[in-house]
């Protein structure tokens, strides 16, 4: 036994890259919503080796984790929302192109990919983006002879650009101080306006070469791959000036210079417009029609780009591919079922709500616990059921027959559970006695978490009503429930929109509930579907313990008449 549960908290451990399918049961789970999930994932798991993974919609009652500690199996992962994500799109991927990269390289990047936009940064860090229109108006706004100084830009950046090479000089610095020059002019001309630390542009004119190495410029471009004696190279050297020879002409030299300036400089960096892989494609397609931009960028919570996401990518999101158990109701599912794509529904409930776009696997018995279901199912495919998978079957179906006394157990709940149970190795008696026990331990909780503990929302017509159940032992322990339930049940009725809720007090051993009703004409819907005496301020129903096949269906046909 001690190896199996080693063996299944491994199985539950996993978490694998891949396209997962959710098997998650009702909102305000109980024992056989969360015991079968985990069960039919294991089965469908072993079956077609795809990752199934079972969840939860919400938060576990106290039987239910008394179930899950007994048999040592983790509790499954919040499932709160079945929306279509950010992560559910494919988006464009791109590497970070370094910031100090020149316009030139980024427009030659964008053109050979066939992009609009890149990302800027270093080690996958985002720290900006750079798009056409943005290298569009590094072509066409005037900058005055001082912008290479201003954008720090590398010299290798400005060889590159025009398709030079470095003959003198440390390629990785930058252009620090003054600004570009073209010496074209007579040398008491070229001394008026030249400066130390300037960039110039030349010919090979060796006069202006020299002139050039006695101002101390910083850099000297020698165009038409122009001869450069060796005495200036040596005087370069000397002076740690840098000395690139191009093959384009001066004309072309200065039209190409501006395109080395590195795109950090005009790249967009201020209030970038980011989103994440968990965020909602609902709401990212509101802020992409307020922005007119063609590219978002997507980063994770540490800054670390993932991709580009586009009103056009969003036409082909990935949906969340779901396995409903114990329910059919659209009320009860997970919030966004209807984004989900559905592929199968087992449950033991009535027929309802839940619509899917295409046909799916749709598996309703009447039976007492959709447990019971899910170990025909093993049964059926001649695939074993381990110690623990057993356990947790087993105890779903105590749960859901309050050990065989509700009215909705069946032959086949009562002898899949004796099976389930000597596979398990358990004690039932002395297991349920353990669980309901736990379940109606509710110290420290307040009105509306006992509510919810256990609690379906229903509609008929116009009328949203809603279901609560606590089942007890003891009618001492029932008692202190109600009057710590009942004056704040109207209140909790409120606040969750609700035209109606009936809440079951109900006592295991007396196979009786007493019922709670609040909202308009509840009480009046109650007495009618029961026939009780309306003068008494308690609604006693004897041999009533089943909300699913003996208070709701009441409690609709009252509603419908």
């Amino acid at each position: 036994m001690n190896k199996e549960r080693k063996n299944w908290r491994n199985f539950m451990s996993q978490e694998v890259n891949e396209n997962k399918i959710y098997v998650v049961g009702h909102k305000n789970p109980d024992t056989d919503s969360i015991c079968s999930a985990i069960a039919y994932a294991a089965l469908k798991k072993e079956l077609t080796g795809k990752h199934y993974v079972a969840r939860r919609a919400g938060r576990l009652n106290e039987e239910t984790q008394y179930v899950l500690e007994y048999f040592g199996v983790k509790v499954p992962k919040l499932l709160s929302d079945l929306r279509v994500q950010v992560r559910d799109v494919d988006l464009r991927r791109a590497e970070n192109l370094n910031g100090s990269v020149s316009i030139k390289t980024a427009w030659a990047q964008m053109k050979e990919l066939n992009i609009k936009t890149l990302p800027i940064g270093r080690n996958n860090k985002l720290e900006g983006l750079i798009t056409v229109g943005d290298i569009a108006r590094s072509y066409m706004d005037v900058y005055d002879s001082n912008i290479l100084a201003r954008s720090k830009t590398q010299y290798r950046n400005i060889a590159s650009t025009i398709d030079g090479k470095i003959i003198s000089g440390n390629e990785h610095s930058y252009v620090s101080k003054g600004k570009v020059a073209i010496a074209a002019s007579s040398r008491q001309l070229m001394s008026d306006f030249v400066d130390e630390d300037d960039l110039v542009i030349l010919g090979d004119r060796i006069e202006a070469q020299q002139l050039a190495i006695d101002i101390n410029v910083s850099c000297m471009v020698v165009c038409g791959d122009a001869r450069i004696p060796n005495e200036i190279l040596k005087q370069a050297k000397e002076k740690e000036i840098v000395v690139i020879a191009s093959p384009h002409d001066t004309f072309t030299v200065a039209r190409l210079i501006n395109q080395s300036i590195p795109v950090r400089h005009f790249m967009t960096k201020d209030e970038l417009i980011t989103f994440y892989p968990k965020d909602y494609v609902d709401d990212v397609k509101e802020v992409m029609a307020r922005k007119k931009y063609r590219d978002f960028p997507v980063v994770d919570i540490n800054g670390d780009f993932q991709g580009f996401i586009s009103r056009r990518r969003l036409l082909n999101c990935r949906k969340k591919q779901v396995i409903l158990v114990d329910h059919n109701e659209e009320s009860q599912a997970v919030d966004g079922i209807e984004q989900a794509d559905v592929l199968e529904i087992i449950d033991h409930h009535r027929l309802n709500s839940i619509q899917t776009i295409g046909p799916v696997v749709f598996r309703n018995q009447p039976v007492g616990c959709t447990a019971t279901i899910i170990y025909q199912m093993y049964q059926e495919y001649n695939k074993p059921v381990n110690p623990v998978i057993a356990g947790l079957l087993c105890s779903a179906i105590i749960s859901d027959t309050l050990l065989f006394r509700s009215p909705t157990c069946t032959l086949l709940d009562e002898d899949a559970a004796k099976e389930l149970a000597e596979i398990a190795g358990i004690n039932m008696k002395e297991l349920a006695q353990a669980m309901f026990k736990a379940g109606s331990n509710l110290q420290g909780k307040s009105a509306e978490e006992i509510c919810f503990l256990d609690f379906k929302q229903f509609t008929v017509n116009d009328t949203v009503f809603g279901v609560g159940q606590v089942n007890s032992m003891s009618a001492k322990e029932l008692t202190e429930i109600k009057t710590q339930v009942e004056s704040e049940l109207d209140k909790i009725r409120q606040n969750h929109r609700l035209d109606m809720i009936f809440f079951m007090l109900t006592n295991i051993m007396t196979e009786s509930s007493e019922l709670l009703c609040v909202g308009p004409e509840a009480r009046e819907k109650a007495i009618s579907a029961f026939d009780l005496n309306g003068k008494s301020d308690t609604l006693y129903l004897k041999g009533v313990v089943s909300r699913k096949k003996q208070l709701v269906p009441a409690i609709v046909e009252a509603l419908q008449q």
